[in-house]
């Protein structure tokens, strides 16, 4: 009898079940894994204390957002909300997601540090106890993870991101698929090139695809099993600092994002779930539905795993208070709804008029 091949895996059938169970037609993931620090930035522009229970008030608003589960298929979680109960103080936050039909998924990294020798780039920490933090996630309901690389491009010659921190940056996004997927996790892949900089969109492409070809070669010798995998990567695009007549329309990031892909990412993964990177909530919508419309072999889902770009208008109708709930879970279902007509290529603008669409949501060297 053959020996096993080394990616085989008792976890193989549920991984590709809930890959696929994510990337269904029309539906994307809510990213709602901001530390306790990031969100409380985002508090601190409605003028909410960042504390447990305001947390705790505005993820559950979030969750029991009625229809909610129709176009979000998973919802990423910070620890603290992946353990955390409901107001009624019996009711697990993960099964209310549950109860919509939406899969939870979990932040396993532990933030960037320092890349030392390099001009100031990072690699993502949190390899040393992830196999038994995933086993714990896995036992509280948890079915997906995800771990971001930060690459930044620091000028128009491409010197950065480094060959070094390219090849670092795979190589842990590698390690922390395969020690998902043995705790039977799905690893969404997030190798993030920073938008920060003046550069055109002829240089994101190139590095975009330095980046993810790196990445596949690194989870092919780590022997992950691609069809129990997701990718979240960033949207090709201009510099948020490019000057204008060198911006990039939509039609012209939707154009590079695809073909960038087509070049990097094998077909054996399910689906390509993208960031938003700092765009607006109408324009991440907007670009998303641009790449569905596009002729061409897409053998992959395009589909989104937005923060911010979700969350905006929502966030500033909630303000904090329990009477505008109603209120910010319209604007929430709105957008979803939305981003899910742009999975499919059938966006014609229903949500430009959220309470904050056209606000940017870019934040320099962002962090979560």
């Amino acid at each position: 009898m053959a020996a096993p091949r080394p990616h085989e895996n008792p976890f193989a059938v549920e991984l590709i079940a809930t890959a696929k169970a994510i990337a269904a037609p029309g539906k994307g993931i809510l990213a709602a894994d901001e530390s306790a620090g990031t969100i409380g930035k985002r508090f601190a522009q409605i003028n909410v204390e960042n504390n447990q229970e305001n947390r705790r008030a505005y993820r559950e608003m979030l969750f029991t957002t009625p229809g909610l589960g129709e176009f979000i298929s998973g919802c990423i979680t910070f620890e603290e909300t992946l353990f955390d109960v409901a107001r009624d103080g019996s009711t697990k936050l993960v099964d209310l997601l549950k109860k919509e039909g939406i899969i939870p998924g979990i932040k396993v990294d532990k933030g960037v540090q320092p890349l030392f020798g390099t001009n100031g780039e990072t690699v993502t920490q949190g390899i040393d106890d992830l196999g038994k933090r995933c086993a714990k996630y896995y036992e509280a309901g948890a079915r997906f993870a995800k771990w971001r690389a930060v690459l930044n491009i620091n000028d128009s010659s491409g010197a950065t991101p480094s060959p070094l921190s390219i090849k670092q940056n795979a190589e842990t996004l590698a390690r922390y698929a395969a020690i998902c997927q043995a705790n039977g996790l799905v690893p969404i892949v997030e190798p993030e090139v920073l938008m920060d900089g003046s550069h055109t969109i002829e240089t994101a492409q190139l590095v975009t695809e330095k980046v993810i070809a790196a990445c596949y070669k690194e989870l092919s010798d780590h022997n992950v099993m691609l069809e129990g995998t997701l990718l979240k990567p960033n949207m090709v695009r201009s510099g948020e600092a490019c000057p204008a007549d060198k911006k990039a329309t939509p039609e012209q990031i939707a154009k590079a994002t695809v073909q960038c892909l087509q070049r990097t990412v094998p077909p054996a993964v399910p689906g390509i779930t993208f960031l938003s990177g700092g765009m607006s909530e109408e324009e991440a919508t907007v670009v998303l539905n641009e790449m569905n419309k596009l002729d061409g072999p897409k053998p992959w889902a395009l589909t989104f795993s937005y923060g911010r770009a979700l969350q905006q208008s929502c966030l500033k109708v909630w303000q904090g208070k329990t009477e505008n709930e109603p209120a910010a879970k319209k604007e929430l279902i709105v957008r979803a709804k939305a981003n899910g007509l742009a999975c499919l290529g059938k966006y014609n603008g229903e949500a430009q008029g959220g309470a904050a669409a056209a606000a940017s949501t870019f934040v320099a060297n962002y962090s979560y």
